[in-house]
């Protein structure tokens, strides 16, 4: 089991990207427990998803990994945790279970190495939220598992917690997270059929009106 730790925060503008490393490294990188700590930050190259313009995203994430939901809870309770949110501004702290569904051809989950990830965001309300993440769970990830070059997909499923000092959780029904190479890679996957079958399923998902979010980040492995 992984429990990830996603701190979404706006980095000020002009601020460099190795302050905002620097900065994430002293805050998380020493506490207990913590697997690995990875930087999100608004893709560099441009790319582009024929179903989905959205532009750049408006917030870097911090992913803080543990072991346990027992693991988050040990580390959010740090000085050093409490700190670090109240120095990044933040605007939300979510933990979700991180389900990694294996690429085609493969039977297990490789490791997290590649740093392009396209991260797709569904925020509630649905009619009926548990059938719209079965149906999502079912059939989608099946789908991302088969586009040409995709290294990683992952699932987030958000867990019923919240840090009493810190800002809220984001309004997610689920996550996903598909990685790629660089930003051509992925420019070429969303070219191929297997991109207009993901659409095609899209479409039969229950009944949403939350918004999806579908941001192209930069991926850095800070610690672990």
């Amino acid at each position: 089991m992984t429990v990830v730790c996603e701190i979404a925060f706006v980095v000020p503008a002009k601020t460099a990207a190795s302050a905002t490393a620097t900065g994430l490294q002293r805050s998380f990188a020493t506490l207990p427990g913590l697997a690995w700590l990875d930087l999100y930050a608004p893709a560099a190259q441009a790319s582009y998803d024929p179903y989905v313009q959205q532009g750049s995203a408006s917030a870097h994430l911090a992913m803080l990994a543990f072991a346990s939901p027992e693991a988050l809870a040990q580390a959010a309770s740090t000085p050093a945790f409490i700190a670090g949110l109240s120095r990044l501004s933040a605007a939300s702290c979510t933990a979700m279970l991180c389900v990694p569904y294996p690429v085609v051809g493969e039977s297990t989950a490789a490791p997290l190495l590649a740093g392009f990830s396209y991260v797709v965001r569904y925020h509630r309300p649905a009619d009926d939220e548990p059938a719209f993440v079965r149906h999502y769970l079912h059939g989608h990830p099946p789908l991302l598992s088969r586009l040409p070059g995709v290294r990683n997909v992952m699932n987030y499923i958000p867990m019923p917690w919240h840090h009493a000092e810190g800002p809220p959780a984001a309004d997610y029904m689920l996550g996903n997270e598909v990685v790629f190479a660089n930003a051509a890679a992925f420019d070429a996957a969303m070219v191929s059929p297997v991109r207009h079958e993901l659409r095609t399923h899209y479409r039969t998902l229950p009944r949403f009106t939350g918004r999806n979010t579908h941001f192209a980040m930069d991926r850095t492995r800070l610690a672990g």
